[in-house]
């Protein structure tokens, strides 16, 4: 996330940085040319880079490694996790609402919107998340395809010829719940056809089945659940996925009131029958990212 004084930003740069924009697989290449266009037009205005990955540096080597050879390691090439400004934010809205969880407990964070990802927080530090080395990995999304068979790129490389490039925009434009529905990659669109196209019903059930999946298995790495949180746009405004999301995890703790959560409450959890709370919580990620900043730029916070 970049930060610049808006008011100096005139029509001429809006145009060229709309030309850097549109195409971003790895988003760091094209953030970095965004910073270096502002320093030819403003060599003096201050930036501040906020970084969605710091969130994260707290993860322990089991879970930032990557199994293929030690030299690329080296070289950082290494699972990162992404959202960490809107986990940021989480965090610090869990402490302010007094949840015990926040310091001193296990919370699973649900970043649930066109980029989705989950991550795993225990007494307060990031130990776990979905997304990896690109913002491409992990659960399912509007676009973006989520972990991949790895294999898939060679097949894909002998049958139909494509190149690199080629499937770095399969895996980020073309795939994801746009892909398996073949019509949309908003949740709203899918939720409206779902009764009359399987493709919008399968697309959604894929989404809710690896965002429980991945529950279950931060719950197994954080040895348990306190608090669980929903935020980004489906996670904060589809209540059907988050029913079907929490739907069988009974086991685990998590019950939902289902009035609660068509209200969008900021609990939703069931007073007796659930022993993890169960939060919707609307993040805030430029609010960190102005909190961040100010400092840095020598203003004064009110």
């Amino acid at each position: 996330m970049l930060h610049t004084a808006p008011e100096r930003v005139t029509k001429e740069l809006l145009d060229e940085l709309k030309s850097i924009i549109p195409f971003d697989p790895e988003h760091m290449p094209r953030e970095i040319e965004l910073i270096e266009a502002l320093q030819r037009r403003y060599r003096q205005l201050p930036q501040v880079v906020c970084f969605d990955t710091a969130f994260h540096r707290s993860m322990p080597r089991v879970a930032t490694q990557l199994p293929i050879p030690r030299r690329y390691a080296a070289k950082g090439v290494q699972r990162y996790g992404f959202h960490g400004l809107s986990y940021t934010f989480l965090m610090l809205e869990l402490a302010r609402l007094a949840d015990p969880a926040a310091a001193q407990g296990r919370v699973i964070l649900a970043h649930l919107g066109s980029g989705a990802s989950l991550a795993a927080v225990r007494d307060g530090r990031c130990i776990d998340t979905s997304m990896g080395f690109t913002p491409a990995a992990g659960l399912v999304m509007g676009t973006r395809s989520g972990d991949l068979d790895p294999g898939l790129m060679g097949y894909l490389a002998l049958t139909d010829s494509m190149n690199a490039m080629q499937f770095q925009a399969l895996v980020n434009h073309e795939s994801g719940l746009l892909g398996i529905s073949e019509t949309s990659a908003d949740v709203r669109d899918l939720l409206a056809r779902e009764p009359d196209d399987p493709r919008a019903a399968e697309a959604l059930a894929l989404f809710c089945y690896q965002a429980k999946k991945w529950i279950g298995s931060f719950a197994a790495v954080l040895g348990g659940v306190d608090t669980l949180v929903f935020a980004g746009g489906i996670g904060e405004n589809a209540a059907p996925v988050r029913k079907r999301i929490c739907e069988g995890l009974n086991f685990l703790g998590i019950e939902i009131d289902d009035d609660a959560n068509r209200r969008h409450a900021p609990c939703i959890s069931t007073g007796t029958g659930s022993s993890v709370t169960v939060r919707v919580i609307r993040t805030d990620e430029e609010s960190v990212i102005a909190a961040l900043s100010i400092p840095l730029l020598g203003f004064e916070s009110t």
